[in-house]
């Protein structure tokens, strides 16, 4: 996941679900240990579409919905992939197999965190430290077929937000990157679920 990336997510989350609008370039390049520069640069997509309004050296949010969109536009959610195969298995037996460690992302994050789900799914994503690729080669060996089966790197601060799933945010993020018929399900739901 990109920096900028890092830095859409801890926006959205705190004006979702803290209702907090208003930060400082700082205490963002503080938290993360970023450049105030990198921070800066994070924000000039937004800006310009309207969804922060910069001044001086704090801004707030004034589009929460439009910053998600452009963070669901910009994601890319297969470049985040470091092992993918088809594992002839339902989504609830591969989801059971997971490794600890792992953080549940796509439909089982929203199925774990919202305990329903708007559409059957088959495909399942996974957020794991690298290090445990060898283990999900283990459980889920390469096969032929359409990949169900995907593991994305996990940033460093994904446990922020929860050990067991993506927050909604990212979640949305993700699904919008998907190309399964019933992703605009989810979607929706999720939807309807963060802005009520």
């Amino acid at each position: 996941m990109l920096k900028k990336e890092i830095i859409w997510r801890e926006i959205l989350e705190n004006a979702i679900s803290k209702k907090k609008y208003l930060f400082t370039q700082k205490e963002l390049a503080e938290k993360f240990g970023f450049s105030l520069s990198t921070v800066f640069n994070a924000l000039s997509v937004p800006r310009a579409q309207g969804a922060v309004l910069v001044s001086g050296r704090s801004f707030s949010v004034t589009d929460m919905e439009k910053l998600l969109y452009i963070w669901a536009t910009k994601r890319n959610l297969a470049g985040d992939i470091i092992y993918e195969t088809h594992v002839p298995m339902n989504a609830k037996e591969m989801e059971g197999l997971a490794p600890a460690g792992c953080v549940f992302g796509g439909y089982s994050s929203y199925m774990e965190a919202h305990k329903d789900a708007p559409a059957e799914y088959d495909s399942v994503y996974f957020y794991a430290d690298p290090s445990l690729v060898p283990e999900f080669r283990k459980r889920f060996p390469k096969e032929k077929g359409r990949p169900n089966l995907f593991v994305l790197k996990k940033d460093p601060f994904l446990e922020l937000y929860g050990n067991r799933t993506t927050p909604d945010t990212q979640t949305f993020a993700d699904l919008w990157n998907t190309r399964d018929w019933y992703a605009k399900d989810f979607l929706s739901a999720l939807k309807a679920k963060m802005f009520v």
